[in-house]
């Protein structure tokens, strides 16, 4: 059986007193206006709807306006909230500054402008508190999720997040949403590696991620623009596609360590398939035999649809061919038992062994009808669900033998 790693410990359920167990940073520059009600907003939230001891830290990353003195004020007003001032501007230095300097074992961020609807922050972060998850993500990309934004926005929304599918092979769906939450052991192993210092912070934290083999939770979010943005679209832009040809680049070079990022971090693979079929004839002859007529159902269609084009023997030759590699894949998982890709090449050439049976009786049968009469379709139909009869029972015999599992 092969090994796994030990699952990620769960957060202490009863931190010592005063220590937080959740660290919300909220980065700012030139705020003043909204500091105020959104840190407010998010310490009634926390403190009426969070069961665990939180901190809220204001990361001001060189504001030149009032955001300074309105984040002491707060800091004094509220106990839970503290400040990080920063000399220089940047929204991933300002985070890497902050979470690096948190006790918080999760940590996490969001937008001062509360796009975000806050009910989603609980179910963020809890699978990073039981050990679940390693980071979490609001996504306004899921069926559930409810956003209110200009067209313009949608689109560079999701044509980003499709580049990033193809020039990274990113799976995550959402890589700006700003509200996400990591576990602290892990940031002290990423932050180091990540060399962004802006809006880019986030894709190469997450890539990184993906790459060393981490669990990362997507929440679907309710999700309002902020009409009252300051982002420049076209200079964010352009240094975003900068940060995914550099991250490329690191990627295919090697230039990153991700053999041993995964090593300390990632999840090993699941546990290896016992060395026998797992369940019984009985069981696999029903399940075989459902398998079987919804192949045999989609044989007949498939060659109702190419007969008339086709002619009968090429007609039977495709419909064959496509329902007998259906038919390995669903035998393997379902009637067998087996998952993985461990022998599943030999599986089915097995598979296609069968098939060539089974085409060499339904081939065959209708070679001799139609040497001896001139048939409707209704007796062709009826000769080829016969000689399917036979093959089908041969091929349970052959992927029977095939498939039993071998140590």
């Amino acid at each position: 059986m092969t090994d796994t790693y030990a699952p990620r410990a769960a957060v202490q359920a009863r931190p010592a007193a005063g220590s937080a167990v959740l660290d919300v940073v909220v980065p700012v520059y030139n705020e003043e206006a909204d500091l105020g009600p959104c840190v407010r907003r998010l310490h009634a939230h926390l403190t009426a709807h969070f069961p665990y001891p939180f901190r809220i830290t204001v990361a001001d990353n060189a504001s030149v306006d009032g955001t300074p003195a309105v984040a002491r004020v707060l800091a004094d007003e509220l106990p839970e909230v503290g400040v990080l001032r920063l000399d220089e501007k940047g929204r991933g230095r300002a985070l890497r500054a902050a979470w690096s300097a948190s006790p918080a074992p999760v940590l996490a961020y969001m937008d001062v402008d509360l796009s975000t609807d806050l009910a989603a922050l609980l179910p963020l972060v809890a699978p990073l508190i039981s050990g679940h998850s390693d980071l979490a993500i609001g996504t306004r990309l899921a069926r559930t999720s409810r956003v209110v934004r200009g067209a313009k926005r949608e689109v560079i929304s999701r044509g980003y997040n499709l580049l990033l599918r193809g020039a990274l092979a990113a799976r995550f769906s959402d890589a700006q949403c700003g509200f996400k939450a990591i576990r602290a052991d892990v940031a002290a192993e990423l932050l180091p590696l990540v060399r962004d210092t802006g809006w880019f912070f986030d894709t190469e934290l997450l890539v990184l991620a993906q790459r060393a083999g981490l669990r990362i939770h997507e929440v679907p979010v309710d999700w309002v623009d902020d009409p009252d943005s300051r982002v420049d679209i076209v200079a964010t832009a352009l240094a975003d596609l900068r940060g995914i040809g550099r991250l490329g680049r690191a990627l295919v070079t090697g230039a990153l360590p991700l053999a041993q990022l995964r090593a300390q971090l990632g999840r090993g693979p699941l546990p290896a398939l016992p060395a026998q079929v797992p369940i019984g004839l009985p069981r696999q002859l029903a399940r075989f035999a459902a398998v079987g007529v919804a192949s045999t159902l989609a044989y007949l269609l498939l060659f109702l649809l190419a007969r008339g084009p086709l002619g009968a023997q090429p007609a039977n030759l495709l419909a064959l061919l496509l329902t007998a590699v259906a038919n390995t894949a669903a035998n393997r998982r379902l009637t067998f038992g087996v998952t993985g890709r461990r022998h599943a090449g030999r599986h089915h050439v097995q598979g296609l062994l069968a098939f060539a049976l089974g085409l060499a009786l339904t081939s065959g049968s209708l070679a001799a009808l139609h040497a001896t009469t001139t048939p409707n379709r209704a007796l062709e139909l009826t000769v080829l669900v016969t000689a399917n009869l036979a093959a089908t029972a041969l091929r349970f015999l052959l992927l029977r033998l095939a498939m039993h599992h071998r140590p």
